[in-house]
């Protein structure tokens, strides 16, 4: 597969989101939200393991007992940066009344949009760290697993994609606005993914701390937003087996197609 078509696939799941909006009539039910949140986060924990951590210590496998070092340096630092955009980026997530980040005139929409911006982020590092991985070539890292990696990004983005779009649509928001601005939250992972890939001939020699910063910066996600939204309400219960799901099929896409 084109490497190009890879980079894309994600966003094609955030269109087919945003998409439900053209002819569904309202939100997500509460049991729905819940659901739908904890197969994303389950996806992108499954993710991070067998996409990014595993192979950043496979990479590093020359250091023998301290292989273990650029995954930790990388996920700490993938944390810490998700934590200062959390910080300086203005954003209100769907649960929340209360905006969080810095004081700002953007209204409730745009910040709900820019919450799931945060999202997508590392996600498209994270594709874009592996498709650089497998463009260098002696990296073990093959074009399947970038396209398996992506594939299920684009099966999270699905849930993400509705999650933005309907609410809007809910607030007095028209149909084709609440679907251009679910489309445009998504259009951040392209775009960091090609940042990625472009320097691709300068990550060879920082690549297992690349792949585990994808991932810290992912986990940071679904520790601090996703997993605390599953919990609240009567159906949190759903929530955890969606996560179930969502983490067994992003490892069997990883490891039947990587």
């Amino acid at each position: 597969m084109n490497w190009i078509a890879t980079l894309l696939i994600p966003l094609g799941g955030t269109i087919i989101g945003a998409s439900t909006v053209l002819f569904a009539r309202r939100s997500p039910s509460q049991r729905l939200h819940t659901t739908l949140l904890g197969f994303a986060a389950g996806v992108m924990v499954a993710a991070s393991v067998w996409s990014l951590i595993i192979p950043a210590i496979d990479l590093s496998s020359h250091l023998d007992k301290l292989s273990w070092m650029p995954a930790a340096v990388g996920i700490i630092l993938g944390m810490l940066f998700l934590l200062l955009l959390d910080t300086l980026v203005p954003h209100q997530h769907l649960s929340s009344d209360t905006a969080e980040g810095p004081i700002s005139k953007l209204g409730r929409r745009q910040k709900l949009m820019l919450a799931v911006t945060l999202h997508n982020i590392p996600e498209g590092m994270a594709v874009g760290a592996v498709i650089a991985g497998a463009l260098t070539g002696d990296s073990g890292i093959s074009f399947a697993s970038a396209a398996a990696l992506a594939l299920g990004m684009a099966i999270q983005n699905i849930p993400e994609g509705a999650i933005i779009a309907l609410p809007m649509r809910s607030d007095g928001m028209s149909r084709g606005r609440a679907f251009g601005n679910g489309v445009l939250s998504g259009i951040v992972e392209p775009i960091a993914a090609l940042t990625m890939v472009l320097l691709y001939e300068y990550i060879s020699p920082t690549l297992p701390y690349l792949l585990a910063f994808s991932a810290g910066a992912m986990l940071y996600v679904v520790v601090e937003e996703l997993i605390p939204e599953t919990q609240q309400g009567k159906h949190s219960n759903i929530g955890t087996i969606a996560f179930a799901f969502g983490f067994v099929i992003m490892m069997i896409l990883d490891v039947a197609l990587g």
